[in-house]
């Protein structure tokens, strides 16, 4: 009887399950005594691993340029939300600063008693409170505040009025008391902003923005050259405006006062907190 010699079989079974093995981990044998079956039948099971180890590489770099779309993500982001400091909220309070000056020379020229030139000076205050309304509005809906509108807006809000007040003042149209307490007030409220911002952000009232309205209308009057029953008008909108000055004023004290109690109480509590 004719048979299969005993190492043909062996080698046989051998690379049956050399090739079985090789496909189903997909990785070749280390034994280096494999017939030319068996090398023959594990050439797929080297490309399987080959063609994982593609793949896994393809998955590292398709992991790595998601990390750096992320990054740049990120960064393109932040560039983004970070608003160019020359947009328009920018350039108004920009134009309000350099009217300021401007607003100074048409007040005091030929002596500050001409008509003309009143009525100038009025125009020039006028467009600086007009785009004082204007800037912080737009900033806020468009998402345009910057650090440079943060510190230039309040700056050219006081510059402003604080040269008509004491323009005013010098030329003899309005007591120096009046001009002591607007602008005290205004210098004030703005040290105690900054003293308390540590403890939360103090937000304009109504009762603020009212103040800001009647002191721009009563110093708009009196930079005019009025006469007659208007000029009688325009002091009662000054004393209205100094007396929302002062009660302004004192609210926004309170609120200062509660604001650090309440920020001291808090940071009392985070810390008893952290040492339980």
């Amino acid at each position: 009887m004719t048979g299969i010699p005993a190492s043909a079989a062996g080698g046989s079974s051998a690379a049956k399950g050399a090739a079985s093995g090789t496909t189903a981990s997909g990785v070749v044998p280390a034994s280096g005594a494999v017939s030319g079956a068996s090398g023959a039948a594990a050439v797929p099971g080297a490309a399987g691993a080959v063609a994982s180890g593609v793949s896994g590489g393809s998955g590292v770099s398709s992991g790595d340029s998601g990390a750096r779309s992320a990054r740049g993500g990120k960064l393109t982001a932040a560039a983004v939300n970070q608003a160019s400091v020359w947009n328009i909220a920018n350039l108004l309070t920009m134009l309000r600063l350099l009217l300021v000056p401007g607003f100074v020379a048409l007040m005091l020229a030929d002596g500050g008693y001409d008509p003309a030139w009143r009525s100038f000076a009025w125009a020039a205050f006028a467009v600086a409170m007009i785009t004082d309304l204007f800037d912080g509005h737009l900033a806020r809906t468009y998402n345009l505040v910057t650090d440079f509108g943060k510190i230039a807006d309040p700056i050219a809000d006081k510059a402003i009025m604080g040269a008509a007040l004491i323009c005013l003042s010098a030329l003899g149209d309005l007591p120096w008391w009046v001009t002591a307490v607007i602008l005290g007030r205004e210098l004030g409220i703005t040290l105690l902003r900054f003293l308390v911002i540590r403890y939360g952000v103090i937000p304009a009232s109504r009762g603020g923005k009212l103040k800001t309205l009647t002191q721009g209308v009563a110093v708009g009057m009196y930079v005019l050259a009025l006469t007659g029953p208007l000029a009688t008008l325009r002091f009662w909108v000054m004393a209205a405006a100094v007396v929302l000055t002062v009660v302004t004023g004192l609210d926004y004290v309170r609120q200062a006062i509660v604001l650090r109690r309440q920020g001291i109480a808090e940071r009392k509590a985070a810390l008893e907190e952290t040492e339980a």
